[in-house]
């Protein structure tokens, strides 16, 4: 018998097996790297997935229950499955979620649960992002980079929140995020591809909320022509190819719709002519920035949903809790990434150890490096200008869309600041930064001193901590340096490593205390946000602990803006009886709609309950011109229609549609009984 005897050599050349790859990573990886990731992304689900329950938004949950019901009404994103007219957003969300619906059946779960897995996407995507744009530093380090990134992802309050709802920014931000990283493997390769593709995923994202995904274009551009090996002329043809990806995946359900004939397809909620591009432009456009006057029907002068408009719009008491934790952090690493420009990545391979420059070379992986720094701080400057100083329609949600750049930013800074603490004159630029977190987490954590009361002054002393070890053991490093004593800068390290675990607490327990909150409150699927609701502790538990009040506010209701009174808390309930629900199923007969009513706040909780198609004259506020007169005489006598809600007092056509109702009283027949309707078909 012949033995075969392989070189010892072999089984390390073989390495892990694919399963042992993919649970604890290639062998080149640090032993913690890829099992930390496994933690976040689980800690990512269970924040965003856990007790879900409810109809989250029923304005959206109507429609995707309707997708379920008709494909008509699917491919438009109508409200009803008799298509009488859409939502206000495209309909790309909604048919990720509406898909789940058909395959498993409408419900919370097939509904929410794609929306949480998007959300652990899209930490996973920002993870290997920033990790792969730090080719030059050594192995440990930008694995921590990108691990923080993820969990400052996984973190953000605002985001825990709309990951646990079915509004669109939750698919918006994963379809952007993997834009970035497309946009960043296009300069790490070199090739077109990738660029294209990152075009096709933007153009998703407007067909998931329009103009709102083209705030991220400015920095990609930036990156791609400023760092892209190809000679500049061929960067901007690449561009222009792009662009034309970018034309063609954005418009193309637009131009559908607004080819197709009106007579056959459901009104455009939130626009004036029924058109798609009246919608873009306006309601969903110039009027999310210049506010009432620009949006569809006169609206787009919600601003104080997030504040009144200005520089300080995003570090006011409704949005500082969201978003703002981590901003002074960001700031100051994007300012020390302009003062290292030139040499921004290069030291960390200076001296004996080069066993971390990649394949790109020092050159490509500094190219690499910079794309990433101009690709997150570009897209946070720009949500930043846009999110505080425009005055339409402005949700504390819409602030999710930062958070990838936060994380992203929070990363890679927190990498580069410790490379200038150790090696450059800039090493104050750390305990500066942390100083400044965790003096804003502690004045956010004491406007509202009732929430988890010891929070606040846990942080100040973390950060005090923090500041000082980090201090102190720069100190006593350079004085053991010139003493040539080893011990005492061993023991200057021993206390930057405390310090840097301090100022780990002082920056993310904020965030990760109002994270939880959610999790503790009924979802509220209009206005999603995190934190203690006025006058709330922390649940069950910190702040009931210590005997704090009880509720904690994760999806807090906000304050309606002026004129809007009643239309902010919530979801889009209508006040419609069960007993008037029952009287309209028992007496449809065979027409089309169950009822019309004024507005989607009473359409969508009647659709949801019945599982019958329901017109909403007015669209989502009422304001819409859905519906005519003419129109209105064509459907009752085509018997597709007869019952009519019209009663002011419920937000019916009186609202934004008097002919309607001047029509509908002088001709129906009131139903006895039921205050409101009216019966327009004998």
């Amino acid at each position: 018998m012949t033995v075969t005897t392989l070189p010892a050599s072999h089984g390390a050349a073989q390495g892990r097996g694919r399963l042992a790859r993919v649970v604890l990573g290639p062998e080149r990886e640090p032993g913690w790297a890829r099992p930390a990731l496994w933690g976040v992304l689980g800690l990512a689900f269970a924040l965003y997935a856990w007790a879900l329950s409810g109809m989250a938004n029923e304005y959206y949950s109507a429609a995707i229950l309707s997708g379920t019901k008709s494909w008509k009404a699917f491919f438009f994103g109508a409200l009803d499955s008799g298509s009488f007219i859409t939502v206000d957003k495209p309909p790309f969300a909604l048919w990720v979620m509406g898909l789940s619906a058909r395959i498993f059946g409408f419900g919370t779960w097939s509904m929410l649960l794609p929306q949480a897995v998007a959300g652990v996407v899209t930490v996973a995507l920002v993870h290997s992002a920033v990790r792969r744009s730090l080719p030059l530093e050594r192995p440990g380090a930008a694995h921590a980079a990108a691990l923080l990134a993820a969990v400052v992802m996984t973190l953000t309050p605002t985001t825990v929140a709309i990951n646990r709802d079915n509004n669109p920014d939750t698919i918006l931000v994963l379809l952007l995020v993997a834009a970035a990283w497309f946009a960043l493997e296009a300069i790490r390769r070199g090739g077109p591809r990738a660029l294209l593709l990152c075009a096709l995923l933007v153009g998703l994202g407007f067909n998931t909320k329009m103009l709102q995904a083209y705030l991220v274009v400015p920095a990609l551009v930036l990156a791609y022509v400023t760092c892209a090996a190809a000679p500049f002329p061929r960067r901007l043809g690449h561009l222009l190819a792009a662009g034309a990806v970018l034309v063609a995946s954005s418009a193309w359900w637009m131009v559908i719709v607004d080819l197709w004939p009106t007579s056959s397809r459901p009104y455009v909620g939130g626009s004036t002519d029924n058109s798609v591009w009246d919608l873009v432009i306006g309601y969903n456009g110039l009027g999310r920035i210049f506010g009432r006057g620009f949006g569809g029907s006169g609206r787009g002068g919600g601003a104080s949903f997030g504040g009144e408009s200005g520089a300080g719009r995003l570090f006011n008491d409704t949005m500082a809790g969201q978003i703002s934790w981590l901003l002074p952090f960001c700031a100051l690493a994007l300012l020390l990434a302009a003062a290292t420009w030139r040499t921004l990545g290069t030291r960390a391979v200076a001296g004996e150890d080069r066993s971390s420059v990649s394949a790109l070379g020092e050159r490509g992986g500094l190219r690499v490096t910079r794309a990433a720094w101009l690709v997150w701080g570009g897209w946070l400057a720009v949500h930043h200008v846009v999110f505080s100083f425009s005055s339409g329609t402005f949700h504390p949600y819409y602030s999710t869309a930062m958070a990838p750049a936060v994380a992203a930013v929070t990363g890679m800074g927190a990498v580069l600041m410790w490379r200038a603490y150790r090696r450059s004159p800039l090493w104050w630029v750390l305990p500066l930064a942390v100083a400044a977190t965790g003096s804003w987490s502690f004045v956010v954590l004491r406007r509202t001193p009732e929430f988890v009361p010891w929070l606040a002054w846990a942080v100040a002393a973390a950060g005090v901590a923090a500041v000082a070890g980090l201090v102190g053991a720069r100190l006593a490093r350079g004085r053991a340096a010139k003493a040539a004593a080893g011990a005492g800068g061993a023991a200057g390290a021993r206390v930057a490593a405390v310090a840097v675990v301090a100022a780990l607490l002082a920056g993310l327990a904020g965030p990760a205390a109002y994270a939880v909150t959610p999790l503790r409150s009924p979802i509220n699927g209009t206005n999603p946000t995190a934190g203690p609701s006025s006058g709330s502790g922390f649940g069950a538990g910190f702040g009931a602990m210590r005997g704090g009040p009880g509720a904690a506010g994760g999806t807090r209701a906000m304050e309606a803006p002026p004129g809007q009174a009643g239309q902010a808390r919530g979801g889009p309930g209508g006040g419609v009886s069960s007993a008037l629900i029952a009287y309209l199923e028992q007496n449809q007969g065979t027409t089309t709609w169950l009822v019309a009513v004024g507005s989607a706040r009473q359409a969508a909780p009647i659709i949801l309950q019945t599982g019958e198609p329901v017109i909403a004259m007015g669209g989502f506020t009422g304001r819409d011109p859905a519906l005519t007169v003419q129109g209105l005489k064509e459907l009752v006598a085509s018997g597709r229609l007869k019952y009519v809600m019209a009663d002011d007092a419920r937000g019916g056509p009186g609202r934004g549609a008097s002919e309607v109702t001047e029509w509908v009283r002088a001709t129906c027949a009131a139903v006895d009984g039921q205050d409101g309707l009216y019966l327009c078909a004998s």
